[in-house]
């Protein structure tokens, strides 16, 4: 909830606020950066102003498809230490492409700031080689920067190839570079809390200006980078209007062991942003009540209910200068304790599956509870999702928890050898 000053308020009027002068764009940097606002600047800088960054090893094929479609750029191609050095057929027209080459691999990060410190333009779009940017991406993402504390903004990634086969319609469907269709800023704690570097595009200087992306890091730099962008002052947008396909990986084996190498990536993160990388943040009350309720007891429910009852009345309280506070403090009560209880059933599947498995071999109680949300948790997200994927509830819940025990399984894999426990330690959220 956010309170206002009347004053403020009236700037609103009927849902919009118009940036004319210092009071108006104090109020618009407040609810962007609440979450509670979205921005719709009127200016853009040119495409000129704008290099397109590609890292590339040993993907010729994927280099050419998207060439084709960045006629008209200027382009650094950053040959990583391919097998074979990159050939880039002439093209007529607009558009420089200019290739860097490393004699050995030094990985992603190394190829886009070496990329970075060529371009000479304000702004640097960074592009895989397995990406092919839609119509329109970029000029979607280019009006963010009107506001000059924008340092990163983000397009929709959304699946090149949904049709071939059931795991490239899932997907399609449950990416994990795919981060919905709700624009938002992006914070460490927020609903969207980093963006992924397949596709970014970025104010140069501000990129500089923090080191741009962390080379010992082999996996999650992108996550590091927009966290520490955003501790250094800077905003950051993820914005779904703009849309670059990936070919997604849809043979089974290299699926699952790219989502197990996704995971590897939280136990660095939480060397460097402690306390930001916890994979269960869920209110206390939230959790008393469930571990209550999950007791089948009488007592257990009668301690679930007055745990709810307490928290009712905490939240009420926040409540007291609006119309119908007990309604909206129940309202919200209820949406928080079903968000929470989902989270701990993604948790107990996803993070902390090894945990839940010895459990469910040592208790017959825990064992029914624990497939229970399994199969509720998989199911709800199928649901959710029914309408963008086509896929079966049977093989949609198979390939959600397969899902979640790779990336689990790469985290405690990455867990074991950084040694640190910080990436499955649970946190209770900031009030």
């Amino acid at each position: 909830m956010l309170r206002l000053a009347p004053e403020a308020a009236e700037l609103i009027g009927d849902g919009y606020l118009e940036v004319t002068d210092t009071k108006s764009a104090i109020v618009a940097r407040r609810l962007l950066d609440s979450g509670v606002a979205n921005p719709r600047p009127r200016l853009e800088p040119s495409l000129d102003d704008v290099t397109v960054v590609i890292p590339l090893y040993n993907n010729a094929d994927g280099l050419l498809r998207l060439l084709a479609v960045l006629r008209g750029h200027n382009v650094i191609v950053v040959d990583d230490g391919s097998d074979e050095p990159v050939r880039i057929p002439p093209r007529p027209g607009r558009g420089q492409v200019t290739v860097l080459r490393h004699e050995s691999p030094l990985g992603p990060a190394a190829a886009r700031n070496a990329g970075l410190r060529a371009a000479t333009t304000g702004f640097v779009a960074f592009l895989d080689s397995d990406v092919v940017p839609r119509s329109g991406w970029l000029e979607v993402m280019l009006g963010h920067f009107s506001d000059p504390q924008v340092a990163l903004v983000a397009p929709r990634i959304v699946a090149l190839d949904s049709e071939s086969n059931a795991l490239a319609r899932y997907e399609h469907t449950r990416s994990s570079l795919d981060l919905g269709r709700r624009e938002s800023a992006v914070h460490a704690r927020g609903i969207v809390s980093y963006v992924p570097s397949a596709a970014l595009l970025a104010r140069r200087a501000a990129l500089l200006g923090e080191g741009g992306f962390d080379e010992s890091m082999q996996v999650a730099e992108d996550v590091d980078l927009c966290w520490r962008l955003e501790r250094a002052g800077w905003r950051l947008r993820y914005e779904p209007a703009a849309h670059v396909a990936h070919d997604h990986r849809v043979a089974f084996r290299a699926w699952f062991g790219r989502k197990l190498f996704y995971g590897t990536g939280a136990a660095p993160l939480g060397k460097r942003h402690s306390g930001l990388v916890s994979p269960l943040s869920v209110p206390t009350w939230t959790v008393l009540a469930s571990l209550l309720f999950a007791t089948l007891s009488k007592w257990g429910l009668l301690g679930g209910l007055v745990t709810l009852a307490t928290a009712l009345v905490r939240l009420r309280r926040v409540f007291t200068e609006l119309d119908n506070p007990t309604r909206i403090a129940a309202v919200y009560l209820a949406r928080g304790y079903f968000a929470g209880m989902w989270r701990l059933a993604s948790a107990m599947c996803r993070d902390y599956w090894p945990v839940t498995l010895l459990a469910v071999i040592a208790s017959s109680r825990i064992r029914k509870i624990a497939i229970t949300m399994a199969l509720a948790d998989g199911l709800a997200d199928w649901f959710t999702h029914r309408d963008s994927g086509g896929l079966d509830p049977v093989r949609y819940v198979a390939y959600k928890r397969l899902d979640d025990v790779a990336y689990g399984t790469g985290l405690w894999l990455g867990v074991i050898r950084a040694r640190s426990f910080e990436a499955l330690k649970p946190s209770v959220p900031p009030r």
